[in-house]
């Protein structure tokens, strides 16, 4: 141990003349607070500008994906704007309604169903095309009231099939008891 305590002091005595000695200004302890209570400031600053840029960010995501729907039928009568609102209101009712039903022995059935809802989807982008092209007229319309109640009454009938399984298992999971 004596030898660890000389091997320090010969360390020491060696950078004797080096030490940083001067002393500190008397008002040391006020600046140092100042100095602490400045960034404790500037943590609040950088706090509301991560949320603004988070509502930016937000707000620049929402513009880019945001449903082009309107747009789309500027072109369309009033009749034909009302028509599609009404029924666009009914088919996401009825998909809300499936979501709704998720769950493990339902899964396939709603998976199946929300890719058969996108081939309508494509089938009702392309008659809006055909809109937009050529006009309206009553073909054009018509496959489009077509397509809207087509996906209606898919999504009824997926969720009363779902009903119908669900009160299957429960009627089977009585009689077990």
């Amino acid at each position: 141990m004596k030898k660890e305590n000389d091997n320090l002091d010969e360390l020491f005595n060696k950078f004797e003349n080096q030490w940083d000695i001067q002393e500190m200004n008397s008002d040391h302890q006020v600046d140092f607070l100042n100095k602490l209570n400045k960034k404790q400031s500037r943590k609040k600053y950088w706090f509301v500008t991560a949320v603004a840029a988070s509502i930016v960010l937000m707000l620049g995501i929402s513009v880019f994906y945001k449903n082009d729907k309107p747009k789309e039928f500027k072109f369309a009568s009033k009749e034909t704007q009302r028509t599609d609102s009404i029924f666009s209101i009914l088919i996401d009712n009825e998909l809300v309604k499936l979501k709704e039903k998720s769950s493990p022995e339902n899964e396939q059935i709603i998976n199946d169903a929300l890719k058969q809802m996108k081939v309508f989807d494509a089938d009702y982008a392309k008659i809006i095309k055909e809109l937009q092209k050529n006009g309206e007229n009553k073909q054009i319309i018509y496959a489009m009231i077509s397509n809207l109640q087509t996906r209606i009454s898919f999504l009824q009938t997926v969720l009363q099939r779902i009903e119908e399984n669900e009160n299957l298992k429960n009627t089977s999971d009585e009689k077990t008891l």
